[in-house]
């Protein structure tokens, strides 16, 4: 590879000798966990002036994060439960995400089938009038009755069904929605740092104490260690909650430090070849009562999912079983024509949801609500249980309210307005309407600003970087300057826009997480960006240009949130 075709990105080695000792010296609010709850308690803090440190043991959204259904929805499923208000506020939440990030998530229409053996069509349309009227509703359209037969949304289900519904929610890129997350926090004076584990945490009366150990960042690339001081740690490690509190909090046995416990429930979820060709996805009632999804899914693909199967114990990595596969195969071929095969899939995936324990004896039936404990005997704790990403917003602001008062600090809730990166498009096409059609608006005007790029290189852009794009063509104006094409449609360009300001750091992070491009790679061009990657990563840019690309974020300053960015913002790989 060509030396100059590299990015002059610090190497880790210079990233750590641009780190002086101050800048982790003490912060007011030490957050570990890099998963959607800790990256929107980070953004939340940051906004409200603080000065907030998240750290990640592997990369942003590495595990549970990443592995969700990928929808914004208010849980049409727990209203069965008497689930209203974490219903409620999954509801109330839809919209005001959507207008957050309209690149990252969109409307989507549901069809259900109805199967007169599961429930009759009268409780059904209950439940969708609960659905569309317990929380106020702008955007979205409601719920309808729909013919199937000879409609195409029927067109590829089994002729036995005559009759659904059709509802609305939203999707959204999962991984994506923590990134631009840890984005603006960082923005806004935070420091994240993945690639960093908190090894020990030890409690004072005035504050906390903090071992991290920061892997491959030394001389040699070994691991090196840091202390860090902290008025309040926030234990947001999700399926880890507990093991953080019992192994790593300095308190004896841990069970000192909470009441609570988790739940880890895996829901594993399948690709495979597109099932049919119309934008609307499915959900299906099993014969278990279960609620299995069927989405469109980077336009090839139909993405279903998911189980739930209780765990025991938090595993390195969680993979569906072939039990799991044939269970979501079976029960997709009860409503499909054409029977799914577990041969047909193409890729699957698994994640571990930390479920907060209330007793129930059904995974799928323990509730999907969130609890902010708080413990303050000395420096105060707060432990983030279960959840879910619908709600990761309020919860973040929930959390932050509590926080600010813990420490005597000023600071007003201010998400519910905000924009994500990327996700303010008014210089583009001015006042915002309704984000789906501000987003066609958007991808046209900037598709017609640069002709020049390969139309599914545009389109994909566009959808994953908003307004932000042209950060992506750093100054390119013809397809010679986007670098090397290093795999279809993956050009230089996009490589280093993502490891100076999405912290990635190896392939994996680009391909299954900033981006779902390994589905449409061979594995010899994912083993092509893999190479780029690591040759750039190794690579020798001044030690000068590492220091640029840190803030001195420690530095409280007296002016707004949005004048600390302006002053000094921290880009900080691990």
């Amino acid at each position: 590879m060509d030396s100059n075709a590299l990015p002059a990105y610090p190497s880790p080695a210079e990233m750590q000798a641009a780190l002086s000792p101050a800048m982790l010296e003490a912060c007011d609010v030490l957050v570990v966990g890099g998963g959607i709850n800790g990256a929107g308690i980070v953004r939340d803090l940051a906004g409200r002036g603080l000065r907030v440190l998240l750290v990640e043991q592997h990369d942003l959204a590495a595990h549970t994060s990443s592995s969700s259904t990928k929808l914004i929805h208010g849980g049409l499923r727990y209203l069965e439960h008497h689930e209203f208000s974490l219903v409620r506020k999954a509801l109330q939440e839809r919209e005001v995400l959507l207008r957050s990030a309209p690149h990252i998530i969109k409307p989507m229409r549901f069809v259900m089938p109805h199967d007169p053996h599961m429930r009759p069509a009268w409780l059904i349309r209950l439940g969708l009038f609960l659905y569309d009227h317990l929380a106020r509703r702008e955007l979205l359209p409601g719920s309808r009755g729909v013919a199937l037969r000879g409609h195409r949304l029927g067109a590829p289900l089994q002729a036995r069904f005559k009759r659904g519904f059709v509802y609305s929610d939203g999707w959204v890129d999962d991984a994506r929605l923590v990134v631009l997350n840890a984005m603006d926090a960082r923005e806004r004076g935070a420091t994240v740092l993945t690639g960093t584990r908190c090894v020990r945490a030890t409690r004072g009366e005035q504050g906390w104490t903090v071992r991290l150990q920061r892997d491959g960042v030394g001389p040699q690339g070994q691991a090196t260690l840091h202390t860090v001081k902290a008025r309040m740690l926030v234990n947001a490690a999700g399926p880890w909650a507990h093991a953080f509190l019992r192994e790593v909090a300095n308190a004896p046995g841990g069970e000192a430090l909470t009441q609570h416990s988790l739940r880890l429930v895996k829901g594993s979820h399948i690709v495979v070849p597109r099932l049919f060709e119309h934008e609307h996805a499915y959900i299906f009632q099993a014969k278990d009562r279960r609620i299995i999804f069927a989405i469109p899914y980077e336009q090839k693909f139909t993405l279903i999912g998911t189980t739930d199967v209780e765990i025991p114990s938090m595993p390195d990595k969680a993979h569906i079983t072939e039990e799991e596969t044939a269970y979501l195969c079976e029960q997709a071929s009860l409503y499909f024509k054409a029977p799914l095969q577990p041969d047909m899939v193409l890729w699957s995936y698994a994640g571990v949801r930390p479920l907060l324990e209330d007793a129930h004896a059904d995974a799928s039936a323990v509730t999907r609500d969130y609890l902010l404990e708080t413990c303050t005997l000395g420096a105060p704790l707060m432990t983030v249980w279960g959840g879910k990403i619908t709600t990761y917003r309020k919860l973040a602001e929930e959390a932050a309210g509590q926080i600010t008062t813990l420490l005597g600090e000023e600071g007003r809730a201010w998400t519910g307005k905000a924009r994500l990166p990327g996700g303010d498009l008014d210089a583009w096409i001015g006042p915002p309407m309704r984000p789906d059609r501000d987003m066609l608006a958007f991808a046209s005007r900037w598709r017609h600003k640069h002709p020049w790029i390969p139309l599914a290189v545009a389109e994909r852009w566009a959808k994953a970087y908003g307004a932000r794009v042209d950060q992506v063509l750093d100054g390119a104006t013809s397809v010679a300057g986007l670098g090397h094409e290093v795999a279809p449609g993956l050009y230089e360009c996009e490589l280093r826009y993502l490891m100076r300001h999405e912290w990635a750091r190896s392939a994996d992070d680009v391909l299954w997480r900033r981006s779902k491009l390994g589905l449409h790679f061979t594995a010899e061009q994912c083993q092509r960006v893999s190479d780029w990657m690591d040759a750039a990563l190794n690579g020798t840019p001044t030690p000068e240009a590492a220091s640029q690309m840190v803030g001195a974020w420690w530095q409280r300053r007296p002016d707004s949130p949005h004048a600390q960015a302006a002053s000094g913002t921290t880009v900080v790989m691990g």
